[in-house]
């Protein structure tokens, strides 16, 4: 057997093709197949006078998503998405439907999101799925190059990361657990062990939010780097987006193209240095805009659209008020009043798809800093041992999977860029 996006390496050969019947169309005399494998969609031609009559009886009564075999010969055709087409030699039904729920219409978002099971064989779900494939592909393959270790984080964690008011928690054996809101603090700790660590795993905020960038479900890859101070840091997290939409670009033109995406936004994202303006200057543009902003709040999805508006890359935004932010942050020496972070704002209105700092390495501050947080310091001994025992400026980001994704695909909502998101209100299927 081959697979379709392996089609144009055999034009002029008889092959075997096995997959589904997207949708089939056609005359009394000639059939078309829009036949799908998992690797892309080709059109299968199937003239009466070429098959059997049994053959093209089988073709005639076949329903959208039946499982068939297909052997033909591979011939080119310009017009076609994929650049050839299937002429036919034998069909074979392996298993009939009846009754696809999801037929070539308009249907409801709650209707498809009930059905994404079968939502995902869609042309344009399928795309989005190989993108978010090569962009992890692209993640694992940035770091590796760069030499660093993958050390996985817990899921089930003691401690908090970003705030008791989005954690979900559950029993653990008489004592109580909750799941992973990073695995930023562990990451600390293995750049401590390798020099330079990232995990990259599933985390979780029960966050009742249902805009369209938030889900309480999803992935973040998070590097941490030994003798990395807030520069290396932005360079780092620069680089990994770079190299993301580079391998996009050049992996996933057909992908692009059924999602319809404009590629210009993308390819200046690869051609220069991110800008970067403080918060500071990020207050001053919403003003500018007329927004009623006060200094030492947070951005707002609208804030942060603005904000990125204002340049055609991605934006670097640094040193956020001290009191919005989470206590390992390093307070600006010359400014405490200010942490050494940043925040990567996508181009496009899609917000913040990388946050990081510099994390503070004395025992004494990041203590005091815990206490001013309301914290128990016994519940993160392990992490000020960090402090205690060879601690070493050190900084680190997240970046998220799924806002990204969100982003390159340019997709309206969050919930396609996952196979089986999970929302505040939704947990089936």
């Amino acid at each position: 057997m081959i697979l379709i996006r392996n089609l144009k390496e055999k034009i002029g050969a008889e092959v075997s093709l096995q997959g589904w019947a997207w949708n089939v169309r056609g005359s009394g005399k000639i059939k078309f197949i829009n036949f799908r494998d998992g690797t892309g969609f080709v059109q299968v031609v199937v003239p009466a006078d070429d098959v059997s009559p049994e053959v093209f009886e089988v073709v005639s009564r076949l329903t959208q998503e039946s499982s068939i075999k297909v052997s033909g010969k591979v011939v080119a055709n310009k017009r076609a998405p994929s650049g050839v087409e299937v002429l036919a030699q034998n069909v074979e039904l392996v298993s009939p439907t009846k009754d696809y729920p999801i037929t070539p219409k308009e249907h409801g978002v709650e209707f498809l999101m009930d059905l994404r099971h079968l939502w995902l064989r869609s042309p344009r779900q399928q795309a989005i799925m190989r993108i978010r494939h090569v962009i992890i592909r692209a993640i694992r393959d940035y770091f590796d190059d760069l030499d660093f270790t993958l050390v996985d984080s817990p899921i089930f964690t003691a401690n908090e990361c970003e705030g008791s008011t989005t954690l979900f928690s559950t029993e653990y054996f008489g004592e109580e657990a909750h799941l992973s809101q990073s695995g930023q603090l562990y990451a600390e700790a293995a750049c401590m062990a390798v020099g330079k660590a990232y995990c990259f795993g599933p985390t979780f905020r029960a966050e009742n939010s249902n805009t369209r960038r938030h889900l309480t479900e999803f992935w973040m890859v998070e590097p941490e780097v030994a003798f990395m101070d807030l520069a290396g840091n932005i360079e780092l997290a620069q680089g990994l987006i770079q190299q993301i939409v580079r391998r996009v670009l050049d992996l996933c033109a057909q992908e692009l193209a059924v999602l319809k995406r404009d590629l210009a936004p993308l390819e200046e994202v690869i051609a220069g240095e991110f800008p970067q303006v403080t918060y500071d200057e990020a207050v001053e543009i919403l003003r500018a805009e007329g927004v009623d902003f006060q200094w030492g709040d947070d951005f707002g999805g609208g804030d942060e659209t603005i904000i990125s508006g204002k340049f055609q890359r991605p934006v670097v935004v640094t040193h956020y008020p001290t009191e919005i932010k989470p206590f390992y942050m390093k307070k600006t020496p010359k400014n405490p009043k200010t942490v050494c972070n940043m925040d990567i704002l996508a181009p496009e209105g899609y917000g913040e798809i990388v946050g990081g700092s510099q994390r503070e390495e004395d025992y004494e501050v990041l203590l005091a800093a815990l206490k001013e947080d309301g914290l128990n310091p016994e519940d993160y001994k392990w992490y000020l041992d960090l402090r205690r025992f060879g601690s070493v400026p050190h900084s680190g980001f997240g970046l998220g999977l799924e806002r990204t994704v969100a982003w390159i695909c340019k997709l309206a909502h969050v919930r396609e860029t996952i196979a089986f998101p999970r929302l505040p209100h939704r947990l089936y299927p």
